[in-house]
């Protein structure tokens, strides 16, 4: 059985681990860039050329036990994707185990979502993206990656951050107050504070990689400029680590390119380095 970065038995069964990874490949409406649904194997064949052990927090990760179970793949419309995610979703957050997900484009998070918002009262929901994502509905569907935080905004405390393209029609369902645009970020260091400011405890992270700017990460669907840098990036959640409890993360729309293989190692190291935060401590800066 294939497990994340080749680790043991010892520390990939569902009784031996704290971590669980969940694949969601679907990638039925995505509207330009395809090829979400094949990240997720792009992603575990990087991790197992990647190094185990994190030289910032002086850890190894996966003695914490990461299980994979089997992939949630039959979908055969976005609203049964959005019902089949949502439904196994709460399922796991059963076990108390600290959940984990990779996708699959953005829609898959809305699922998720929804049923950590039912679990967690108060909940903030940390989107570090490049598109606001806030449509009620696009393309015949309220379950489109076009609306993968709409929900979100309607029920949580939603803060989005990295956005650096929306539809005037946004506007409406944006909390200005919340938003911390590409520019801002590019600008100063005081949109990490407010940002953070406005968190409540509990804290789930839906990272869409094309928050990352297309140098370092040309491998989504719709790449967008001006994006975060490693450093921006990793800085803003040692920092959200260390001061919150985050409860779980997505990672979303790794589209892999044939023959590129460094976009896919960006995001299985971002993956390693957001468990090696949470269990053994984002430092604050």
């Amino acid at each position: 059985m294939r497990t994340f970065a080749n680790i043991s038995n010892e520390y990939s069964t569902i009784e031996n681990s704290n971590v669980i990874l969940q694949s969601i490949p679907y990638d039925g409406t995505s509207t330009w860039g395809k090829g979400a649904d094949r990240g997720f194997q792009a992603f575990l064949e990087a991790a197992e050329n990647m190094e185990l052990y994190d030289i910032e927090t002086d850890s190894e990760a996966y003695f914490q036990g990461i299980y994979m179970p089997d992939e949630w793949n039959e979908f055969a419309s976005p609203e049964l994707m959005f019902q089949s995610v949502y439904s196994n979703t709460k399922k796991l957050l059963q076990t108390n185990k600290f959940l984990t997900f990779f996708g699959g484009e953005h829609s898959v998070s809305i699922g998720v979502i929804k049923a950590f918002y039912e679990k967690y009262e108060n909940l903030t929901v940390l989107q570090l993206d490049a598109h606001a994502d806030l449509r009620p509905a696009y393309d015949g569907s309220k379950y489109n990656h076009a609306c993968a935080v709409y929900d979100a905004r309607q029920n949580t405390n939603l803060i989005q951050v990295g956005i650096r393209s929306m539809d005037v029609s946004e506007k409406v369902e944006m909390d200005r107050r919340k938003v911390f645009f590409g520019n801002e970020i590019k600008e100063g260091k005081a949109w990490i504070d407010d940002s953070v400011n406005l968190m409540t405890d509990d804290v789930y992270i839906t990272l869409d990689l094309d928050v990352l700017d297309p140098s370092i990460m040309p491998s989504t669907g719709t790449p967008e400029p001006n994006g975060m840098t490693w450093q921006e990036i990793e800085n803003y959640l040692r920092i959200v680590f260390g001061s919150k409890n985050v409860v779980g993360f997505d990672i979303v729309e790794l589209a892999p390119i044939e023959g590129m293989h460094a976009p896919n190692y960006l995001a299985a190291k971002l993956y390693y380095k957001m468990l090696s935060y949470k269990f053994y401590g984002g430092k604050q800066e």
